[in-house]
């Protein structure tokens, strides 16, 4: 076989592998796949990764935007809420391979025990989910030992997900916390 032949048939390769493993994106291609929904079989995905949250400092990745008239005065800070746009990670070491961000807002919603509100979206970025998000809303009691969130949406391979995400304090300081999640999710 020529070279020249090799070289063609390695080009149609790397051209043809994302068509394959992409989801028809645009209003067409969303109309499209619902059409072929009833046919399409579920599946189901289990997603392991660390997602790291730092409050203050030079690689800051959460701010605070607002907070109530008594946030100061409560126990739980209630009504004061952050904006993040966290990495997700393979391992809890932050220098390990980054496969995504964590991206969403958290809320002190209690006025009883620390427990955040939170809309939490996984944006992937890496792999055969690179584009692909799932979306989390609910509440998350940051001191139990393991926390159980609602996953209520996706998108790409993601489409109409819909699962149980748990999630661990791996490290926890004054100024950053690394989280492990654990996804078990129902997808098409």
């Amino acid at each position: 076989m020529k070279i020249e032949s090799v070289v063609l048939m390695l080009c149609a390769m790397v051209i043809a592998i994302p068509w394959a493993q992409s989801v028809s994106e645009g209003p067409k291609g969303v109309e499209e796949w619902f059409k072929e929904l009833p046919i399409k079989k579920q599946k189901v995905t289990k997603l392991h990764f660390y997602f790291h949250d730092t409050t203050t400092g030079p690689r800051q990745t959460a701010f605070q935007i607002a907070e109530s008239n008594i946030s100061s005065t409560t126990v739980t800070q209630f009504g004061r809420t952050f904006m993040f746009d966290n990495p997700l990670t393979v391992e809890p070491d932050a220098r390990s391979m980054r496969i995504g961000k964590g991206q969403g807002f958290f809320g002190a919603a209690s006025f009883e025990e620390p427990r955040f509100l939170m809309n939490l979206n996984f944006v992937f970025t890496q792999g055969k989910y690179n584009g692909s998000t799932l979306q989390f809303l609910g509440t998350n009691p940051i001191l139990h030992r393991v926390r159980e969130m609602s996953i209520v949406g996706g998108t790409g391979v993601f489409r109409l997900a819909r699962g149980i995400a748990t999630a661990q304090t791996y490290f926890l300081n004054d100024t950053s916390s690394i989280v492990e999640y654990n996804l078990m999710v129902i997808h098409y």
